[in-house]
């Protein structure tokens, strides 16, 4: 995609909001006018609007990955089996699954910052009283976890909208490159927070009684600070999409919109993966050290939390480096395809399956070959957390990128991170009954039950393939005006 010439508006450039969004929030202060008339946000608030969510987005990832940070310590506090315990994460992203579509719609039609706002309310408020529940308590633990998902579903929905309405094209990009950035490392902080606060205290229940306070400071900010501008304010008006249209007209429309089918597919092959990984990795580095006698068997809480705290780092660092390669490399495809974008991430998924091949099968003989290529893997898995958002926006017009982000999440998690912990778990657990207790088969039990991660990370890679051939064809079109 090409930046704005020099006759064009502000990349900021916003069209006023039709009354049927509701956003007249958005339009409650004096903005510079644009060369059409229309308000326009400074640039400088933008940014600032970007790193405010992106704040939030850290706080919503670590939220995530606090649990396995501090797996071993809820599992031997609620007495769960690792089948319970992937259960935590199933009912977590069900949680959001639920609210995922509601929130989509509330996002596409009415003020995007009080729906942000209930949420992160929401999720604080489950996090907190989680932490104060006692061992015999443990379906209220589920319970919370819950609550949890169903605040999470808000911003997972609605803020990747907000920056695409703020920003086009290359600059878009890269807002969403950074904003993306936060996934990996607020997931890797989770686990460092979980397993620091740990250490720290001696007791688990604080990392879930730290968060709170931050969403707080998170909340205020995005009241105060965060605008909400018009849907497709950032586009020119061709692009910014026709009349509002119901809930089933846009469901319809997504579903022959192919790109964003394959694309969605791809996306729920990468939260398969990522899902299964994320929670249950750094106990399987934990039974890898104890396999070689690095580290002994732990009976009661509070457990060794080194692992959680390595993983946590490899995570952030990971990330990072993923997620801005990733987005350099789509970028300057763009200037030789269309296609670049699906292409990248069919690529990088492809690559990181025999990455994680080796990790799982090298595990037993040296703990640093496992380090190693579980680092390349999730590397090349973090490419696509920005690209796979800007397909989305790429193929989507504005008044239908809430529903089309909330149909996203909710398939991706559905088909892919809200059963990936479970099932893992599940092959472990019926692995570790059917042999006996030693930690050889602790360990084998766990590495056995990650293969299937490598067959779904395959065919993510497929699925990204199939998306770059109809990308050409799946750009937004305006619906036809209803004739007077």
């Amino acid at each position: 995609m090409e930046s704005p010439g020099p006759g064009e508006a502000s990349h900021l450039r916003a069209q006023p909001a039709p009354p049927l969004y509701g956003t007249a929030a958005s339009q409650a202060w004096p903005e510079p006018q644009g060369p059409s008339g229309a308000p326009s946000i400074p640039r400088c608030r933008a940014y600032g609007a970007v790193a405010i969510l992106c704040y939030i987005n850290l706080l919503n990832y670590m939220n995530w990955f606090i649990i396995p940070g501090v797996l071993l310590d809820i599992q031997k506090h609620f007495r769960l089996s690792d089948s319970e315990a992937g259960l935590l994460q199933t009912v977590f992203i069900s949680g959001l699954l639920l609210a995922a579509p509601l929130f989509g719609y509330l996002g596409d039609r009415y003020s995007r910052k009080v729906t942000l706002s209930v949420g992160i309310v929401l999720w604080s408020s489950g996090s907190l009283s989680g932490s104060f529940l006692p061992g015999r308590y443990s379906w209220l633990f589920f319970l919370s976890r819950g609550v949890v998902g169903i605040g999470v579903a808000s911003y997972s929905t609605i803020a990747p909208t907000i920056i695409g309405d703020l920003f086009v094209k290359d600059q878009r990009t890269w807002m969403l490159s950074v904003f993306y950035i936060f996934i990996p490392v607020g997931s890797g902080l989770g686990y460092v927070l979980g397993s620091a606060v740990t250490k720290a205290t001696g007791d688990w229940h604080w990392a879930f009684r730290i968060m709170p306070c931050l969403e707080a400071v998170a909340l205020a900010l995005l009241v105060l600070l965060v605008p909400d501008p018009p849907r497709g304010g950032a586009e020119e008006q061709s692009e910014a999409g026709g009349p509002r249209t119901s809930w089933c007209e846009d469901v319809s429309y997504l579903g022959k919109n192919l790109s964003f089918v394959w694309s969605t597919l791809g996306v729920t092959a990468m939260a398969f993966v990522t899902g299964a990984l994320g929670f249950w990795a750094p106990k399987f580095l934990y039974q890898t050290r104890v396999l070689h006698g690095l580290q002994p068997p732990c009976p009661q809480e509070p457990s060794d939390s080194s692992d959680s705290l390595i993983f946590g780092a490899l995570t952030v660092v990971t990330g990072i480096v993923g997620v801005l390669i990733g987005a350099e490399m789509a970028r300057r495809y763009k200037k030789l395809t269309p296609k670049a974008e699906p292409l990248v991430c069919a690529g990088s998924m492809l690559a990181s399956a025999p990455c994680l091949y080796l990790a799982i099968i090298l595990a037993q003989r040296t703990i640093l070959a496992a380090y190693v290529f579980l680092a390349l893997g999730e590397l090349l898995l973090s490419f696509n957390w920005a690209i796979v958002a800007d397909i989305l926006l790429s193929v989507v017009m504005p008044s239908r990128r809430g529903t089309a982000e909330a149909l996203q999440i909710t398939v991706g998690h559905i088909l892919g991170d809200a059963g990936s912990p479970y099932l893992t778990g599940l092959v472990s657990g019926a692995l570790q009954t059917a042999h006996v207790d030693s930690s050889l088969w602790l360990f084998r039990s766990l590495q056995y039950s990650f293969f299937t991660c490598i067959f779904v990370d395959v065919l993510g890679g497929a699925c990204f393939l199939v998306t770059a051939l109809y990308m050409e064809r799946g750009l937004p079109q305006a619906p036809a005006q209803p004739s007077a």
